[in-house]
């Protein structure tokens, strides 16, 4: 025989079993209906307990409640408020509307949660224990909240609209059968989206996601080492702030606070690739204290990311790579441990405008940073990270960092151009240090009028000549363009000629360096 459920008179309809009367009876009423039994370990959802036939409702009950369900008593506003019931079947709610208040606490289901397509005003599952729920294209008006919720299938909200914010604070959530643990691509919040303390086990993806207010991940610990990426949301649009950050566990921790003294710290873990590309975030992406631990082929994206602060300050993962490529920033606040070394760092096309150390970062350290960025010579991060030093007055610094550039193109040019650019670095530093060409022609200068003054130079043409003086004869070999009158009117023989030989050539070549550091200093300008 067909059973039929369907809206009754004041009293409950016949077919219901006592625990599905009571609640009907407290959906009119709007009141908790709680067939909790007070034993802790008998009424933990997630524990291997049974729940007898006196702690069970029917799916079907549940839905006729939500979708048309008796009018509310006098004074009263029908809402459907749970704790400590088994439901028994799916819950099918796909493409309704569903206009009562739903909330369930420490409540188990036997089979899926099926909501695609339905209209709710807010939801909240606390503590419950779901097989899988099913909610693609959702839409809520106030809040979807599943904090501390478990559900060995996953979950997904692909192209979800939710009004207000969602809530995921210590759910724990398994991969499905495509290896994803929550697919909630193109999923629209209107404020926050909350996951603190989130354990995901699978890919959570994200990808083209919009979250009006901010994204908290603080705490969470995604893992999937076997598969590529652990967190994949790409052209994710956050308004304010991603935060990849520590969480307080305990009583007294408030989300988003700093956690008061003694409270115990869980870090943000994730093993598995993590991919933000194209995101746009409005205040900043925090990885402070981020633990991130990934195989050689997994990575750190953020290629073409753009938020106005990039807190660059978790630890240093000891594999995979960190990808900045395309991305633009306007403070990038980082730590010199937080880095990865040569090789697993790219920053092709990074753009920042301002850096914001945390802790001791000398220009030593930050020219490794730099020469981490790429296998082969690039001039492009050099030149970056001169025009950030230089805006913020620190002139001198900047020009480390461009001779630095200049000493790296070196190592990739032929023997005759790398022999050159070693003497213009020895002489003057490739121009950036152009006080050293003065002290060497001092030098050159001071040790030819010493050498010069020994010799006895005769004149070519008795009568014809000016006064010997070694210091300015040494000083005119020097100057190529300059003729002080001394060279051209005495002989030198032997081993003179070719010291006055070497003169001119070294002159030539302080000249051209100077001349070469010049031109680079005027297009600089």
């Amino acid at each position: 025989m067909t059973e039929r459920v369907g809206p009754g008179g004041a009293d409950p309809p016949e077919h219901l079993t006592a625990p599905e009367a009571g609640m009907w009876q407290a959906f009119r009423d709007g009141t908790v209906y709680d067939l909790s039994s007070g034993d802790t370990v008998v009424d933990d959802p997630h524990g291997g307990h049974p729940w007898g036939p006196e702690r069970t409702v029917r799916a079907r009950v549940v839905c006729w409640l939500l979708l048309d369900g008796p009018p509310a008593l006098a004074g009263r506003v029908s809402s459907l408020k749970l704790a400590g019931v088994q439901i028994s079947g799916a819950l099918d709610l796909a493409g309704g509307i569903v206009v009562p208040y739903v909330e369930m606490r420490a409540c188990r289901f036997e089979r899926d949660v099926l909501l695609p397509e339905a209209r709710f005003t807010t939801v909240r599952m606390v503590d419950c224990s779901i097989p899988r729920l099913e909610a693609a294209r959702l839409h809520t008006e106030g809040d979807l909240h599943l904090p501390r919720c478990r559900f060995p299938g996953g979950i997904r909200l692909t192209d979800a609209r939710i009004g207000t914010d969602l809530m995921l604070n210590q759910a724990v959530v398994h991969r499905d059968r495509s290896g994803r643990s929550m697919t909630a691509d193109g999923m629209n919040v209107g404020q926050d989206l909350q996951a603190e303390m989130l354990e995901s086990y699978g890919e959570l993806s994200l990808r083209g996601a919009t979250i009006g207010v901010s994204l908290s991940l603080r705490g969470a610990r995604l893992v999937n080492p076997y598969t590529r990426l652990a967190l994949n949301a790409p052209q994710l649009t956050v308004e304010r702030s991603l935060y990849l950050t520590p969480a307080g566990v305990g009583a007294q921790a408030r989300s988003g606070m700093t956690p008061a003294r003694g409270t115990r710290i869980r870090r943000f873990e994730c093993e598995g690739g993590v991919r933000l590309d194209d995101g746009r975030f409005g205040d900043a992406v925090d990885f402070e204290g981020a633990r991130f631990t990934f195989t050689d082929e997994q990575e750190l994206s953020l290629r073409r990311v753009q938020t106005p602060e990039l807190r660059f300050l978790g630890e240093r993962p000891a594999r995979g790579r960190v990808v900045l490529s395309g991305a633009r920033v306007v403070n990038l606040m980082d730590r010199a441990d937080s880095w990865p070394g040569p090789g697993r760092l790219h920053m092709g096309g990074f753009a920042y405008e301002n850096l914001v150390p945390r802790g001791p970062f000398p220009l030593a350290l930050r020219l490794r940073w730099v020469d981490a960025a790429s296998a082969e010579y690039n001039p492009e991060p050099y030149e970056r990270l001169a025009a950030v030093l230089r805006e913020g007055g620190e002139d001198e610094d900047a020009r480390e960092v461009l001779l630095a550039k200049q000493r790296r193109r070196r190592e990739s040019l032929p023997v005759a151009a790398k022999l050159w650019g070693y003497a213009q670095d020895w002489t003057v530093a490739y121009g950036y240090r152009p006080g050293r060409a003065a002290v060497w022609m001092a030098v050159l200068w001071a040790a030819g009028s010493l050498a010069f003054a020994r010799g006895d130079h005769p004149p070519l043409k008795s009568g014809e000549h000016p006064a010997w003086n070694p210091a300015l004869f040494a000083l005119d070999l020097l100057l190529p363009v300059i003729d002080l009158g001394q060279v051209g009117f005495w002989q030198l023989r032997g081993g003179w000629q070719w010291l006055s030989a070497a003169f001119i050539l070294l002159g030539w070549i302080l000249a051209t360096t100077v001349a070469a550091g010049a031109t680079r200093t005027l297009r600089r300008t």
